[in-house]
């Protein structure tokens, strides 16, 4: 065991209200996804989103597996500080050649590492998006029109799907290991098109994946003022959809779903939801 490793804790779900398919107020739990950036010697390495639950571990398997040290007797402490969203980690002789091993960064198809947290959560508040709502039929049709899909997942599995709606209409389908590359695919094609169809005033952008902080901003980046996903959100998604404004609706599958942000943005017609599921004595 290392002489030094804090045990730092957060809580790692949080109550948010939510409207479901019939427009009843509830409260449910969402996960925690925090950036921790690790400092390597007083040297910011890398910004990792993380849910939080032991960081210290996280940190040192991530050095691992970088193949930053080779022992874990290398590592002479490793504290967290939430307060900061930091992770010093202090080696014992330091880390040979650390600048030259890390200059060249290659973004995986991992969900989980925050290669580009700091730069996208420094243009939230310059983001400003357009008036746009989508009736309770239009996110059934989206949502149907995405089960009838012939998709790469029905096959094989192991992939994600992205997709961008004007209204019920599918515009473009995107597939790719990894979601945050399904998305920016997307947001080259919109790019492509005309001024028309690039401005996302009427579009409505779907993923299979979670609505992680990530992904909520790169939907505003795009000018898309709704987001749907047969997933949930995690807690910086959800604040960070709030304070853009942003409707965010989650849990979509068949009719069921939980709007967790921009309810007023949604046109709920609750009589298209069907019968309420009754509770077995």
């Amino acid at each position: 065991m290392l002489p030094y490793l804090t045990q730092a804790r957060a809580p790692l779900t949080r109550e948010v209200t939510v409207l479901n398919e019939w427009g009843d107020v509830n409260t449910v739990s969402i996960p925690a996804e925090r950036a921790l950036t690790v400092y390597v010697d007083k040297r910011e390495l890398v910004t990792l989103m993380t849910l939080g639950a032991q960081p210290e571990l996280l940190v040192l398997g991530f050095l691992r597996n970088q193949r930053l040290v080779q022992s874990v007797q290398e590592i002479e402490s490793i504290t967290v500080d939430w307060d900061v969203g930091a992770a010093a980690v202090k080696t014992r002789q330091g880390i040979s050649d650390i600048e030259a091993r890390t200059a060249k960064r290659v973004v995986t198809t991992g969900c989980g590492q925050g290669s580009v947290f700091g730069d996208l959560m420094a243009q939230v508040d310059r983001l400003v998006l357009p008036a746009a709502t989508l009736t309770q039929q239009q996110l059934y049709g989206i949502v149907n029109a995405i089960r009838l899909q012939e998709t790469t997942y029905k096959s094989s599995g192991s992939v994600h799907g992205c997709a961008l709606f004007r209204g019920e209409e599918m515009l473009v389908f995107v597939e790719d290991v990894g979601r945050h590359n399904a998305i920016d695919t997307i947001a080259g094609w919109m790019w492509l098109q005309s001024d028309e169809a690039m401005s996302g005033q009427d579009k409505v952008f779907y993923t299979t994946g979670r609505l992680t902080s990530e992904m909520v901003i790169k939907s505003a980046q795009m000018g898309v003022p709704i987001v749907v996903s047969r997933s949930g959100i995690t807690q910086m998604g959800h604040d960070v959809a709030q304070r853009l404004g942003l409707c965010a609706i989650g849990r979509a599958t068949n009719k069921r779903f939980l709007c967790y942000s921009g309810a007023e943005r949604l046109l709920l017609q609750p009589e298209l939801a069907g019968a309420r599921l009754q509770a077995v004595a």
